[in-house]
């Protein structure tokens, strides 16, 4: 007998329950879980799924992804930061929505396009207290370079003006707290700053309360490239041991989101009213922020483009500091879940 015959077998992650987290944002994995789906996939299996928007002490892991039984469809930023500090997670499909990416002015500004930008004070949301954590500034500054690169502008054309992270706790509403998340708004009002980049129903809901205009619509930029942003493209993670040790319930959460985004693309009025919950907004700034037929695009992929798009912020993310070390996108990725869910769905319709 040989010496590793001898050795205990490693024995699998134990699984109470399923948990997933995703961003105030349209998505696929939150669609199923309103819709009832997720709860009666894993019924039967005796596990109960939960989200970690209703489990606060166990909200760090959207950020850290530690947590092994978590499906994350959520912004890139956390997810390739949680990643470069060496969290096992892995990458099992990316979408992409057009969310009302915007750069917001006071309506005297004269800022009507890219080349207006020149020379002024663009507010830009001070680090956070973990900084791979510190998503608006991340965000804001990939924003910012999409819009200057418009007009063959750099940042060192404009002025970049630091502002103080505002607190979403002491918020009057949960929606006014999403909103702070653009700490520059305030800025903007009182004169102290000339744009501020934000994106979401909340920010449409914050622009109209405060009295402020689009001065740039990044949506409407033709070349994607530029439009590259926390969640353009969108990341769904797990564990690796959740597809060590339980890859078909993965295979079964993703069919279940791409069941989820085959509805979204026929009941448009349907999404729109879920979005009011997932987005902590108004039926206004749904309306507003998500436009066009952006309810026919909620399913993952893995394609070569939105991978090399990823590819993109990654490298835009470690030049700007916001990643502990660089690493290799192609050893992330797992596309046998996604692979194997869009076949069981085709399985399960053609049984109907």
């Amino acid at each position: 007998m040989t010496i590793a015959a001898t050795l205990p077998l490693p024995t699998a992650t134990a699984l109470e329950q399923l948990w997933f987290t995703r961003c105030p944002v349209p998505t696929a994995s939150g669609i199923a879980y309103t819709l009832g789906w997720l709860t009666a996939e894993f019924a039967a299996d005796g596990l109960p799924v939960e989200t970690l928007q209703e489990a606060r002490q166990l909200g760090h892991h959207h950020y850290d992804h530690q947590l092994p039984g978590l499906f994350r469809e959520g912004g890139n930023v956390p997810a390739l930061a949680a990643r470069a500090a060496g969290a096992p997670s892995r990458l099992i499909g990316l979408t992409w929505i057009e969310e009302w990416q915007t750069i917001l002015v006071r309506p005297d500004s004269g800022i009507r396009s890219a080349a207006d930008l020149k020379g002024k004070r663009l507010a830009l949301p001070a680090w956070g207290a973990n900084r791979p954590g510190s998503i608006a500034r991340a965000m804001s500054l990939h924003g910012y370079k999409g819009a200057l690169s418009l007009a063959g502008l750099s940042f060192d054309d404009v002025q970049l003006v630091e502002v103080a992270l505002q607190s979403q706790d002491d918020a009057p509403t949960p929606q006014q707290g999403l909103q702070r998340l653009w700490s520059g708004l305030d800025y903007l009002v009182r004169g102290e700053v000339d744009a501020v980049y934000v994106k979401g129903a909340a920010a449409a809901d914050a622009a109209r309360r405060l009295g402020l205009v689009v001065g740039i619509d990044l949506d409407q930029i033709a070349d994607p490239r530029l439009r590259i942003n926390n969640g353009t493209p969108r990341p769904i993670t797990v564990h690796q041991s959740l597809l060590d040790d339980h890859f078909d319930l993965v295979v079964r959460f993703l069919a279940q989101t791409l069941r989820a985004a085959d509805w979204a693309r026929d009941n448009r009025d349907g999404l729109l009213r879920i979005l009011q919950d997932e987005t902590r907004a108004g039926a206004q700034g749904v309306d507003q922020a998500y436009r066009g037929d952006f309810h026919t695009t909620l399913a993952p992929d893995l394609s070569s483009e939105r991978l090399a798009f990823l590819d993109i912020q990654k490298t835009f993310l470690n030049l700007h500091g916001f990643l502990e070390a660089d690493f290799a996108l192609a050893d992330w990725v797992d596309p046998r879940p996604l692979q194997a869910a869009q076949q069981l769905l085709a399985e399960r319709r053609a049984h109907a």
